[in-house]
């Protein structure tokens, strides 16, 4: 047993790692600069301070698809962080890039996430000019609200871990998140919807489970060799076409029979009222918003916004039941 100090971890990576790997010891670096740390790279320094951030702890109690779910076994957004982790190193580790950097972005590419999934980000968008989105708002988290100095390619990841955004990611790294979010979430998300009788197993799409198996297991371990064996013919984080092909008819079959299904109508108009009751309350009660979300160069309702978004679905639904629900002295 010796001691490893940072020089030699970063020598490992100049030793070890694909030339298309980005290393640590050539980050951009940060917006503020500081000593280096004497055991560990900036890349595993950026991902210790995202795990011991309050912004990542939020995650276990924010959704991911079922609205505030009562199960044990049903995703949230915070496993479901942890499993898009898990790929995302899966397939770093298997195409010689940074296992940490990826492993960093994908711990913080949902904490700009609003209470109630993708269905706050349309609550918030008609507050905002163009959209609300969750992966800019996960940048002013980790760069504002809770500031953790993170790297620059920390934060490029995030920026850009949604397949809309564009400019794309700078790194490799960030496009392992893109594809490993994408990979994670249709696995679960059929488990899930399997589990809650939103769908049956003769329902899923004959393609998806010819292309990738029975099983959960299956699934990812197909997405993820889909994805390094193209890259690697191809020298950049690709999947081949035929498997992309299945996973879009895949996202779509999910988009149509799942996540804007019929019966979720009543619950997620439900969800937008409330994150809405809360901003406008928010945005004209300033002295009510805590003085953590109170960022000097942020008017009233980005204040608000700021705060409403960074809430869990059971916070904001204590909120709003303590705010609006009538009483007998009403």
């Amino acid at each position: 047993m010796h001691v490893v100090l940072r020089p030699e971890r970063e020598q490992r990576e100049q030793d070890t790692l694909s030339p298309a790997a980005t290393l640590a010891a050539e980050s951009r670096g940060r917006s503020s600069d500081e000593p280096h740390d004497e055991f560990r790279t900036a890349f595993q320094r950026d991902r210790d301070r995202i795990v011991h951030s309050k912004a990542f702890r939020r995650l276990k109690h924010k959704t991911q698809v079922f609205l505030n779910p009562e199960g044990d076994h049903y995703v949230t957004r915070l496993t479901h962080t942890m499993q898009v982790t898990q790929v995302g190193r899966a397939m770093a580790a298997g195409l010689g890039l940074n296992e940490d950097l990826t492993e960093a972005i994908c711990l913080a590419h949902d904490v700009g996430h609003s209470p109630f999934g993708h269905t706050g980000e349309d609550a918030l968008t008609p507050y905002v000019d163009g959209e609300w989105l969750h992966s800019a708002q996960g940048v002013r988290v980790l760069s504002v609200l809770e500031p953790l100095n993170l790297s620059w390619e920390v934060l490029d990841g995030v920026r850009a871990h949604s397949w809309k955004i564009d400019p794309p990611p700078n790194t490799p790294e960030g496009y392992l998140c893109r594809f490993a979010d994408r990979i994670a979430y249709l696995t679960h998300d059929v488990s899930d919807a399997l589990r809650a009788d939103v769908l049956r197993f003769d329902e899923i799409p004959p393609t998806a489970l010819a292309r990738f198996g029975h099983t959960s297991r299956e699934w990812i371990g197909s997405m993820v060799g889909a994805v390094v064996d193209a890259s690697v013919e191809a020298g950049e984080v690709v999947m081949d076409d035929p498997t992309l092909e299945v996973m879009h008819e895949l996202r779509d079959f999910m988009f149509t029979n799942v996540y804007l299904r019929a019966d979720a109508d009543r619950q997620k108009d439900r969800a937008i009222k409330v994150i809405r009751d809360l901003t406008d309350w928010f945005h004209h009660r300033p002295d009510e918003v805590p003085d953590s979300y109170k960022v000097d160069d942020a008017d009233d309702l980005t204040r608000a916004i700021d705060y409403v978004s960074g809430m869990t679905d059971r916070f904001a639904l204590a909120a709003h039941d303590a705010l609006f629900r009538p009483t007998l002295f009403d």
